[in-house]
């Protein structure tokens, strides 16, 4: 059986932005069209159309945007509320069928982009509400639950947004449905989210450098700091650093004083860290947690390195764990 890989999503999330502005404004105005031409005219009893929907192909089909909604957000809102209002989560022949299922939840989280924060925990809690009321069975939710973790806290998933996950794992907790085992793993990961969420105080780090000398990240006066976690060993650390040490506006950050880098290394392979050093620049601060307190004490959720947090003066977050693209295109937003 084929399935989605969340690394061939991203060209697909142009098609709820094409059905916002330009598919459902035309759409709508055919449906009128369609019922004032048919409405009244269905003599099939109630056996015949269930038969006729039992063979009609499985597909999902899309609600329609009242035509008087014509602000972008205001259609992106009502799409967020009523995507699945069509869907018969009671058939759990879709969850075999991932081309539809799949594709419609990558589309449904796209919409989350164009909405608030809390029409998005809104409509997820209410989707998920659907799932347990109309199949008996759990198979629905325990899907969508597994999808929703794959798209949204996955590491290695690019529509990766624990903003969007923490509703989902608060609705595992508060709901009755569910044993004990999802429970407890929903327990863990929302514990981990809301650690140096963005907004927050980032928890405070010492850390030691080659000569031994310490430093603590609450301790750096620059306008911002790019914490970078890393393992020597990691080709995708390496790879990061690269676009670190690569980056004019890194560099150019830097050189002006306004950014500080503290690449620190978590676990305890000291040797293999102090063989690496020659291969940092000398600009950042490259540093090991000797007490291992980062991960001893699950201070940050490292559950994959690298790990970036970008942080303001006052060490607030501004982003957490993303991208050096992410940082970069962040940092290029800001005044010269």
């Amino acid at each position: 059986m084929y399935i989605f890989n969340p690394k061939d999503r991203i060209n697909m999330f142009k098609f709820t932005k094409i059905l916002i502005y330009i598919i459902y404004p035309a759409s709508f105005a055919g449906f009128m069209i369609f019922c004032l031409l048919t409405c009244g005219g269905d003599t099939k009893s109630s056996a015949d159309k269930r038969e006729a929907q039992q063979d009609a192909p499985r597909r999902f089909v899309l609600p329609l945007i009242p035509g008087e909604l014509k602000a972008p957000e205001a259609r992106a809102g009502y799409l967020a509320v009523h995507y699945w209002d069509n869907f018969d989560f009671s058939d759990t022949a879709y969850v075999h069928l991932p081309e539809i299922t799949e594709q419609a939840l990558v589309d449904y989280l796209d919409i989350f982009s164009h909405t608030d924060q809390a029409t998005a925990a809104a409509s997820i809690s209410a989707m998920l509400d659907r799932t347990l009321k109309e199949d008996h069975t759990g198979r629905m939710y325990r899907h969508f639950l597994s999808l929703y973790k794959d798209y949204l806290y996955d590491p290695n998933s690019p529509m990766r947004n624990e903003e969007y996950y923490i509703p989902v794992a608060n609705y595992i907790l508060e709901s009755v449905a569910g044993d004990q085992v999802l429970k407890s793993r929903a327990s863990f990961d929302l514990s981990m989210m809301l650690k140096n969420r963005k907004g927050d105080t980032a928890s405070d780090i010492f850390y030691t450098l080659a000569n031994g000398q310490m430093g603590s990240l609450h301790n750096l006066s620059k306008d911002y700091t790019i914490l970078f976690f890393y393992d020597p060993d990691c080709p995708a650390c390496k790879e990061t650093a690269r676009q670190l040490k690569t980056s004019p506006l890194v560099n150019g950050m830097l050189s002006s004083g306004k950014l500080a880098v503290l690449a620190l290394y978590p676990d305890e392979d000291i040797a293999l860290w102090r063989k690496y050093i020659p291969s940092m620049p000398s600009s950042w601060i490259n540093a090991y947690d000797k007490e291992r307190t980062v991960r001893n004490k699950v201070v940050y959720d490292l559950k994959a390195i690298p790990s970036l947090y970008l942080l303001d003066r006052n060490k607030q977050v501004l982003l957490k764990d993303a991208n050096a693209s992410a940082i970069q295109a962040w940092l290029s937003t800001l005044p010269e």
